[in-house]
């Protein structure tokens, strides 16, 4: 019977699935994190700045989400999350083109990344993962899982693809190329196939008020213990695995390898973490949750250990890519799907929004400090050892949980028929 269940919800939902894989692989999430390492050395020659000036720049992005996360739930509720979803899309895109435009000015570059962060906020996962939460219940985790893959995607394809932009058309032209992808296959994709369930179009004219979604209201999930729980774990959890994603490269030429290598090297990152939406999705959904997010959230501690304790040779470093990517593709996923259990999706953009804008925080600092401390050291091993240790706890918090909460459904209020 569930069986049946979960192929009628893919059989009904799936265009949202679809909608939100391309959405959120060419939103904010992941598209200034895959492709700064990438930039980073370029703008270092062009302008003069340091590694610990470039990435800073993900600080501020991450900082202006920390403002604008929460409110993205509010306002999405407010006029609609298909409406302010689609108008952030286009924006993003403009936004991240500006880059291509940068002058040498630190404050034009700083400002540039608040501006794109504000702009492109509804591009997080906060807007498109709640709609697959609405749509979805048996095969909840899967369906996120399958949405999420698109940073994984999109991390596979995007350092070849600036590597190639940059080698022939310049950093410049590879900004203003990255930046056309939303408007050209995310904004398209989501003007056919992504719609929330109390959309006019799926309700045939009539209206869902938000108010019958199962779960906690906003001002019930601050105080609640888990919230926190959650907080703190999942802003130490990005902190840790923010870090080496947009300066993967420099991990492995530190560690010995070269320029032909470190691409392809690098690369595996999305492609694991692919595979980590996939089967993180269908284990969440067998299983329970926050155990089997310790296990795949802790063992990127191993790939940690053999960075830090380099050189290596290909296969330990392919492995350790591996569980890093992997884990990266499970972290959003879980994080949604623990939000729609303990919490319900009455207030989940809200809630996601808040939670979402500290996790952006913790990998925004991250990458930050890894510059600095490669600017300092030559070397990224003390971070790579702190997020080791970070990792260990962070994972293991999640185990305080508990079991699933149930919530009922409430009953939809009568919409009365406007005059004609």
């Amino acid at each position: 019977m569930s069986g049946a269940k979960g192929y009628s919800e893919f059989k009904k939902g799936w265009p949202v699935v679809a909608a939100s894989m391309f959405g959120i692989g060419l939103g904010l999430s992941p598209v200034p994190f895959y492709t700064i390492g990438m930039f980073a050395p370029h703008l270092a020659k062009e302008f003069g700045w340091s590694f610990q000036n470039i990435f800073a720049g993900l600080t501020v992005m991450s900082a202006a989400v920390v403002i604008v996360g929460p409110m993205v739930g509010f306002v999405a509720q407010r006029f609609g999350l298909r409406l302010v979803t689609l108008i952030s899309v286009v924006f993003f895109g403009l936004s991240f083109m500006g880059f291509g435009l940068s002058n040498g000015s630190l404050a034009f570059f700083y400002a540039n990344w608040a501006i794109m962060a504000v702009l492109g906020a509804a591009t997080l996962p906060i807007t498109w993962t709640r709609a697959v939460n609405n749509w979805f219940d048996e095969r909840k985790g899967l369906a996120i899982g399958i949405a999420m893959m698109g940073t994984g995607v999109f991390g596979f394809f995007s350092k070849p693809f600036v590597g190639w932009m940059i080698a022939e058309h310049g950093w410049r032209a590879a900004y203003f190329a990255v930046g056309a992808l939303p408007l050209l296959i995310a904004l398209p994709i989501a003007l056919w196939g992504f719609r929330d369930i109390d959309d006019p179009k799926i309700t045939k004219g009539g209206a869902v008020s938000a108010a019958i979604l199962p779960g906690m209201t906003y001002k019930e999930a601050l105080k609640d213990w888990r919230f926190y729980v959650l907080l703190v774990s999942f802003v130490a959890i990005s902190f840790a695995l923010g870090g080496p994603v947009p300066t993967m490269e420099g991990i492995l030429r530190s560690n010995g390898f070269g320029d032909s290598a470190i691409p392809w090297m690098a690369g595996l990152i999305g492609i694991s973490a692919v595979a980590g939406r996939l089967v993180g999705g269908w284990l969440i959904d067998k299983f329970w949750a926050p155990a089997v997010g310790f296990v795949l959230l802790s063992a990127p501690a191993i790939g940690f250990w053999f960075f830090a304790h380099g050189p290596l040779n290909t296969e330990t470093a392919v492995v350790s890519i591996v569980l890093i990517g992997f884990a990266l593709g499970v972290e959003f996923d879980l994080m949604s799907y623990l939000i729609a259990r303990y919490f319900g999706t009455k207030s989940y953009a809200a809630i996601y929004g808040t939670l979402y804008g500290f996790f952006a925080g913790g990998s925004g600092v991250s990458p930050m400090l890894f510059g600095r401390a490669f600017d300092q050291t030559g070397s990224y091993d003390s971070m790579l050892m702190f997020g080791f240790v970070i990792l260990l706890i962070a994972s293991a918090m999640l185990l305080t949980l508990g079991r699933y909460r149930v919530f009922s459904v409430e009953e939809p209020k009568e919409v009365k028929a406007e005059p004609a």
